[in-house]
């Protein structure tokens, strides 16, 4: 018979259960992996032009090759299989679909995605495709990108052909990817493709980006009525940096700003008051038919939390008046993002609170840390192995305060195209050798295949 030691008899009575049906898997975003940036009739996107426009991204870095996965599909689906995974997000690339964001289908474009879908299902793991995770097609950034109304109907379209093409293996769609860090980074302060810096730009470019997701969820419902629908988004617990009370009148906005700008339309009709109040006329307006469009019911909120955010009162500081707080004593990962495992219960608990407990998805969550082989060959990770076990453990207690959390992602499956920090920081409980595309499962691979088969994470 099998003998276990006092250590890991007291591990395995101590770990915490998590829900029967509750998905593990983990997440990536076609242009950090795929390359193949002009196989097979696919398109120019604005992370293409953006990533190949000097002083852009840390060393020139591009998608052109990425991770391969446009040629490797199979291995990293068997890679999949191997760590048990249970479900896996990626994001579709409007470009190889529709070269230039409309007009006629790609059919080698949608047949990419035809073959990872089968390969995934033909593996026991549920794909769970995102509609857009950043890659708009550059004809139509040239014609006036997010910004532009017109956009909202011309991914309307891309997602029907989408919704027509796998809707009868894919039973779980997401629209958006992080729309606030679209509309943020991309056109108000131009740190992401395009690389606009322009207020009114990207509160329209927010307000597009709204009725886009609407319509894409008006779209589902009509082909696939069985199938389920919902948005992911990027979230931040807000704390003030002191208790004054204009301290805390900042981190009310910077949260109305963070976390409610595209759940608000959503769930209530309208944009916060608080956003309303700080950009004035730049601020768009919902018309009755688009607040319509907006509303469509969805089936879960998909949740990207990396750390929170400590933030104060700034009389100079922009529209908002909000200053960004010190924070001492803490661990920080090689982003420099604060280590805080809390505020995933924190916003877990917000969100269930704040639009009458949904169904949410952890859809991403990890860390970047400075992860190198060993003599042996083996990546170590013991940082972001400990990482991962506290959200879970977070995750769990926000369970068992009556959040509807049904799985949860971790970012990511594998290294890869870290956008503006080009190959720089690694994410991935798979380690990847560019120069080789060699796969190599971390330490944290290895122990999160571990708590798949359990469905539950130890407190060691």
């Amino acid at each position: 018979s099998q003998k276990f030691t006092q250590k890991e008899i007291i591990i395995a009575m101590s770990a915490r259960k998590f829900p029967d049906g509750f998905l593990w898997g983990s997440a990536t975003a076609s242009y950090q992996i795929e390359g193949g940036f002009d196989a097979d009739g696919r398109g120019e996107s604005i992370w293409d032009r953006f990533s190949k426009t000097p002083g852009k991204t840390v060393n020139g870095d591009t998608g052109d090759v990425a991770c391969d996965h446009y040629h490797r599909y199979r291995e990293d689906v068997a890679l999949m299989k191997e760590l048990g995974l249970q479900t896996y997000r990626f994001s579709i690339a409007w470009p190889r679909l529709f070269p230039t964001g409309s007009g006629p289908l790609n059919p080698k474009g949608l047949d990419f995605y035809s073959r990872l879908t089968d390969e995934l299902l033909a593996a026991g793991i549920v794909p769970v495709p995102t509609l857009y995770h950043w890659d708009l097609p550059q004809t139509l950034e040239d014609a006036g990108g997010w910004p532009n109304i017109e956009t909202a109907y011309r991914f309307a379209d891309y997602a029907e052909a989408v919704f027509r093409g796998l809707g009868d293996r894919i039973k779980r769609f997401i629209t958006l990817n992080e729309p606030w860090c679209t509309a943020f980074l991309g056109y108000g302060n131009g740190h992401h493709a395009p690389g606009l810096a322009d207020e009114a730009a990207h509160l329209q470019a927010g307000h597009t980006l709204c009725v886009a997701h609407g319509l894409a969820v008006q779209r589902c419902r009509a082909l696939l009525p069985d199938a389920e629908i919902g948005i992911t988004d990027n979230f931040s617990i807000v704390h003030p940096t002191t208790d004054t009370e204009a301290d805390r009148a900042a981190a009310r906005r910077w949260d109305a700003y963070m976390n409610r700008w595209f759940m608000d339309p959503i769930y209530r009709g309208d944009y916060p008051e608080e956003l309303k109040a700080a950009f004035g006329a730049n601020m768009p307006v919902f018309t009755d038919e688009q607040r319509t469009i907006v509303m469509s019911p969805i089936d879960f909120i998909g949740v990207n939390y990396y750390s929170r955010t400590v933030m104060g009162d700034n009389p100079e500081g922009g529209a908002l008046r909000i200053k960004g707080g010190e924070i001492k004593d803490a661990e920080f990962t090689e982003m420099g993002w604060e280590i805080f495992p809390r505020g995933l219960y924190e916003t877990l608990v917000m969100l269930s609170e704040t639009y009458h407990y949904p169904t949410l998805y952890v859809t991403e969550n990890g860390a970047a840390f400075d992860d190198r082989p060993g003599p042996d060959g083996e990546v170590d990770d013991e940082p972001r192995r400990r990482y991962l076990r506290d959200h879970f453990l977070a995750a769990h207690d926000a369970i068992q305060a009556g959040v509807r959390l049904k799985g949860y992602y971790v970012w990511s499956l594998m290294d890869n195209f870290g956008w503006a920090f080009g190959y720089t920081k690694r994410f991935g409980i798979v380690y990847v050798d560019y120069p080789t595309q060699k796969r190599i499962p971390k330490k944290s691979a290895r122990w999160y295949a571990e708590v798949i088969r359990g469905n539950a994470v130890g407190e060691e």
